[in-house]
């Protein structure tokens, strides 16, 4: 079984690790790497099963530019909101790949964790059964795999929880102790699930492993890029001063710019989301928190 994983990153090679225990994987990325397995672009679209890491606020010019669809079976691994467009990925994506031969991976899962062989459970979802059943049955033994096929669900669970994250790690960089984090998580974890239903996602998904799973791990680590956002918000650095020193992509920078155009539009109630934004923005987060206690 040949599966190419698209974007050789941490996440990227994390995954190809993983399938490698059951199945011959190669993986490609923009950037050539000198790691084994690595091959050009066109051959892993020659791939029956491709894994894609893209990152959220590239997929759509990647998709525009590099990619080619001839009947593949596609596992989307990034999460997040087009900023410029507040567009979800499987909305982007639609317009590439038939609903038949897409789905879309989520649950609590650090790279580096993966790359350890370290137990973890995650959600395959897609809208065809059968397709998320194919997909689980590439993943190895330390990973267990859920179907789901509520697919918005997923996808907001996955986007969301990076906002989340970034609150949680302002909240820590302030030194606000374990009860305001764990307040802030839970109602991180409301707002969440009200923006989802809001969507017409499933209530259980924002209570399981594509929700409060991905969100607790998320927002409660330094493992976490998102996290570490916050802690830098946290000390005052600017939004560019944080990108410079993390040195890779935090998917929640751009999900909370698109979160914030969204409520915008279409008067959502969004308060953790919204201060979160402000605080990229250059607002204090000691008023950020003010505000948020006093509204």
């Amino acid at each position: 079984m040949l599966i190419g994983v698209i974007g050789a990153g941490k996440w990227g090679s994390a995954l190809a690790y993983a399938l490698s225990e059951k199945n011959s994987v190669c993986i490609t990325s923009r950037t050539p790497r000198d790691i084994e397995n690595f091959v050009s672009l066109e051959s892993a679209l020659a791939c029956e099963y491709l894994v894609i890491t893209v990152p959220a606020q590239q997929v759509a010019g990647w998709l525009e530019n590099s990619f080619v669809f001839n009947g593949q079976k596609i596992l989307v691994a990034s999460k997040g909101i087009e900023a410029s467009s507040g567009k979800f990925l499987n909305e982007i994506y639609a317009k590439y790949v038939p609903s038949e031969n897409i789905a879309f991976l989520s649950g609590p899962s650090f790279a580096t964790e993966v790359m350890q062989s370290l137990p973890t459970a995650l959600v395959i979802n897609a809208t065809d059964e059968k397709l998320a059943k194919d997909f689980s049955a590439l993943f190895p033994s330390f990973i267990k795999t859920y179907t789901s096929t509520d697919v918005i669900g997923a996808e907001i669970s996955g986007a969301y929880k990076n906002v989340i994250a970034i609150a949680a790690g302002i909240c820590t960089g302030l030194e606000l102790g374990n009860n305001a984090a764990a307040a802030l998580i839970s109602r991180g974890l409301v707002e969440m699930q009200r923006f989802g239903l809001a969507y017409g996602a499933k209530e259980d998904s924002f209570i399981g492993l594509s929700g409060a799973g991905d969100l607790f791990l998320t927002a409660s680590s330094t493992m976490s890029r998102n996290f570490r956002v916050g802690l830098g918000l946290a000390k005052l650095q600017t939004q560019q001063e944080i990108i410079d020193t993390l040195g890779e992509v935090a998917e929640g920078i751009g999900t909370t710019y698109a979160l914030h155009e969204i409520a915008q539009k279409n008067h959502l109630y969004l308060p953790i989301a919204k201060e979160v934004y402000l605080t990229l923005e250059g607002k204090d987060p000691h008023e950020s928190l003010r505000d948020l206690l006093t509204h």
